[in-house]
């Protein structure tokens, strides 16, 4: 079984609309048993902080729920929910990364969301034998890995991991809203909304506003 890197995907072709396991199963056919779908969300925000996912599916399911599994921008947030608590039921492994407001300042946005993925890949138990990313190329990680572009809509395991990383964001986000009255986080969850910049220019950036950011770095 070979341990090189798999080559990063690009210039591929529309993705469609359901996320199948058919990058899964190659993989599977080389040999690999444990599969993780890496995926991150809150990385266009002007708040708070970028939180990624990494999900191991068993390499045989069959449940009616797989087929409402999307990226998941393209779900409501009771389907979210929905899907999130069925995700892990059957997931072999789950594991959350986050990379908080100060390391996307000092960093970088690309750099803390590779070490948010790094971070989510590390916790897996059992630990992964190969990686699936959203676009994403992970230079740290040694571990074969391919790059998706579209993942979240291609591909099954990296489309679960987005639905456990904006669920576990948005939760975040409502705690946040809390200890940050004012900015109505909970509503848009950081992102630039033009209700979000109203409260930006009344009240001023707040500890969690990404500082490296425009309009908040002109504040």
């Amino acid at each position: 079984m070979s341990r090189g890197h798999l080559s990063k995907g690009t210039g591929l072709i529309d993705s469609p609309q359901i996320p199948s396991f058919a990058e899964e199963r190659i993989l599977e056919a080389q040999g690999y048993r444990y599969i993780a779908g890496i995926d991150e969300v809150g990385r266009g925000a002007l708040a708070g902080p970028v939180v990624a996912a990494a999900v191991i599916l068993p390499c045989h399911i069959d449940t009616p729920w797989l087929s409402s599994v999307r990226d998941s921008k393209k779900l409501n947030p009771a389907k979210r929910e929905f899907l999130f608590h069925h995700i892990h039921k059957i997931a072999v492994a789950i594991g959350i990364g986050l990379a908080s407001r100060e390391v996307i300042d000092t960093q970088g946005i690309i750099r803390a969301t590779q070490l948010a993925m790094k971070l989510a890949i590390d916790q897996l138990s059992p630990p992964a034998e190969a990686l699936l990313i959203d676009y994403m190329h992970l230079p740290e990680i040694k571990l074969p890995q391919k790059g998706i572009t579209g993942g979240d809509n291609r591909c099954l395991s990296i489309a679960c991991a987005s639905i456990i990383a904006k669920v576990i964001r948005d939760q975040l986000m409502t705690k946040l809203d809390r200890a940050y009255p004012g900015y109505e986080l909970a509503r848009h969850k950081g992102y630039g909304t033009r209700k979000h910049l109203a409260c930006l220019y009344r009240l001023g950036p707040s500890p969690i506003h990404r500082q490296s950011f425009k309009p908040v770095k002109d504040m």
